[in-house]
């Protein structure tokens, strides 16, 4: 089978972290992006990184016609992670149609041309926990047979969709086999600080906002709700450190080049969850930072509490997220100050 992986959402937060782990573990990669929530910068932040530039075309994946270019430019390819996708929950609320439209036409244009013009069509798919809405405390920490709840935004309705759509294609092709992946937060910068976290426009996630907030770039730190029923009434997540979650890709990987699998589904996270205030008061701790922020009104779209119990891809995978949420805010306050 092809060593190629097809990386879509290249230049992305998690895509770029990837890329870095693929070719550290021997994999060829070519990598897709429009630049919609990125910028061609990252591209040199990676080649630092891994001492090469990588294969790169700038396409959109929902444009069938020049994605299938990329296919006719690199036959070879034997697997894909799809990471191109809106994601924020907040601004899905403001703009359903812009992540329906976005989110589900990449991912069926990535999937026929996978099977049809690839040399595998093995996919690995960037999901999220917001696949389980708000989960029952009886369901938490939360495993892959927590039931699918109703989902409290557009972005995470189309992670739903997504993984149906992959549920049918691979009932439906003998040749497509997909590992669905569901991430709960992920945080921190790459050690070098080369590549890390860094939105176009006002961040819509917390740790960025924390870091530019402690940088002066932002006056106030918003802090959506503290009436939630939690120990401090702020929400809980499970905040992993994206070079934790990278490693997890190649897992999958490889795991879907050597097994096969036609479909399976893995919980990403630490297994521990920590709330909104916890996280501002980790951050302030491990920075030594002044962080000013506010309570304000809850935002539409938001869970209360979600955290995931990783034991299926400690065991299986042979992965595990272990850095410490300290070093892990030091990452992406390093990454702060060196991109800006």
């Amino acid at each position: 089978m092809s060593k190629r992986v097809l990386i879509t959402g290249a230049t992305g937060y998690i895509g770029s972290h990837t890329i870095v782990e693929l070719i550290k573990a021997g994999y060829e990669v070519t990598g897709v992006d429009n630049f919609s929530n990125s910028s061609p910068a990252v591209l040199e932040g990676i080649a630092k990184i891994v001492g090469k530039e990588i294969d790169f075309v700038e396409t959109d994946c929902t444009d069938y016609e020049n994605f299938a270019k990329v296919f006719e430019k690199y036959p070879d390819i034997g697997a894909a992670i799809h990471f191109a996708a809106s994601k924020a929950v907040g601004e899905s609320v403001e703009k359903p149609l812009l992540y329906y439209r976005n989110n589900l036409g990449s991912l069926i244009n990535l999937i026929e041309l996978m099977r049809t013009k690839a040399a595998g069509a093995n996919i690995v798919f960037s999901s999220s926990c917001t696949v389980y809405g708000q989960p029952g405390p009886e369901h938490l920490p939360l495993t892959e047979q927590a039931p699918i709840q109703p989902a409290h935004s557009p972005y995470g309705k189309t992670k739903q969709m997504c993984e149906d759509i992959l549920r049918d294609s691979v009932h439906a092709y003998g040749n497509v086999n997909v590992t669905s992946l569901r991430y709960f937060n992920p945080i921190g910068a790459h050690p070098t600080a080369l590549i890390g976290e860094l939105p176009n426009g006002v961040p819509q996630n917390l740790v960025p906002y924390i870091t530019q907030t402690a940088a002066g770039i932002r006056e106030c730190l918003n802090v959506f709700g503290d009436d939630y029923n939690t120990p401090d009434g702020s929400c809980i997540r499970d905040y992993i450190y994206v070079c934790d979650l990278a490693r997890a890709h190649v897992k999958a990987v490889d795991r879907l080049l050597e097994k096969g699998e036609r479909f399976e589904v893995f919980n990403l996270g630490t297994g521990k969850g920590l709330s909104v205030l916890e996280l501002i008061h980790a951050f302030i701790k491990a920075t030594g930072r002044d962080l000013p922020y506010k309570i304000v009104g809850r935002r539409a779209g938001d869970v209360e509490q979600v955290w995931a119990n990783p034991s299926k891809a400690n065991e299986i995978l042979g992965w595990k997220a272990e850095t410490p949420i300290e070093d892990v805010l030091r990452s992406a306050w390093r990454w702060q100050q060196n991109c800006c």
